[in-house]
């Protein structure tokens, strides 16, 4: 198949746009007690998500991070010193960037302290020069809640979607969510309208979910598609772990990079 020219792009960042904002990790002692309604949620953990909510889309970092512990970890290595980088970095990039976070359930572990399960949903724009990009991005996770503070978090699934142009190709994308040790796995990408007489390009790409990787910019060269999507077959780590599995297809009036989360277990 032919190939076009190679580009660098930072797929880790697109896929990380919420990073810590309602993501996080429930207590391994807690996982196996059943978790209660949102509907009755301590007042003092509506409080928190909906101050987080509000500070993150005003883009106020100081306020942002103050819902952290400063000794914060998460599943994928982000400390809090990163956590802050990266936010800082990612509303440079998208000075529009919202949130929304939503309560699915809690739990009480003790005094001050709670698992929490939160979906967020974000939206974004970046204008460059010869183009805008948006971003939309749609995460589940669990955290711990100490005093007030996020302590430590894991996210449980993960969806994010840049797109540009005038009309971007539209993307039906099949990837399993959860992966055993060394499957073989199908990635498919479908483009939902004809081809006509335009032309595609595209590429899948797979990397770790790792603070190392998330603004390492990494060159990728793209195929020319005659089928209208890209079709490809991968094997999972022999150890757990967690992947960025993206699909980039470009048309001559837009483009779309979708990222996704699969958990290697």
């Amino acid at each position: 198949m032919a190939k076009a020219s190679a580009k660098q792009w930072s797929l880790g960042l697109v896929s990380m746009a919420v990073l810590g904002l309602g993501a996080g990790a429930i207590a391994p002692a807690a996982q196996s007690r059943p978790l209660v309604l949102a509907q009755a949620a301590p007042a003092e953990v509506q409080q928190v998500l909906s101050e987080l909510e509000a500070a993150a889309s005003d883009r106020n970092l100081d306020a942002v991070m103050a819902f952290y512990s400063e000794s914060f970890s998460s599943d994928t290595g982000f400390d809090y010193a990163q956590l802050r980088q990266t936010l800082e970095t990612l509303w440079q990039q998208y000075p529009d960037i919202t949130y929304d976070i939503e309560l699915l359930s809690w739990q009480a572990d003790g005094p001050g302290r709670y698992s929490l399960e939160t979906r967020t949903t974000v939206t974004g724009n970046q204008t460059r020069p010869d183009r805008t990009l948006t971003l939309t991005a749609d995460i589940t996770s669990r955290q711990q809640l100490e005093a007030g503070q996020i302590a430590y978090q894991e996210i449980l699934s993960e969806t994010s979607r840049l797109v540009s142009g005038d009309s971007p190709p539209t993307l039906q994308v099949q990837l399993p969510e959860t992966l055993e040790l060394g499957q073989t796995y199908s990635f498919d990408t479908i483009v939902v309208e004809p081809l006509e007489a335009r032309s595609l390009m595209g590429v899948a790409v797979e990397e770790g979910v790792t603070a190392t990787d998330f603004f390492e910019p990494r060159p990728v060269v793209f195929d020319l598609l005659s089928s209208g999507g890209l079709y490809k077959v991968g094997t999972a780590p022999a150890e757990p772990d967690n992947r960025w599995v993206s699909t980039v297809v470009i048309r001559e009036d837009g483009m779309v990079v979708e990222t996704r989360r699969v958990r290697v277990e």
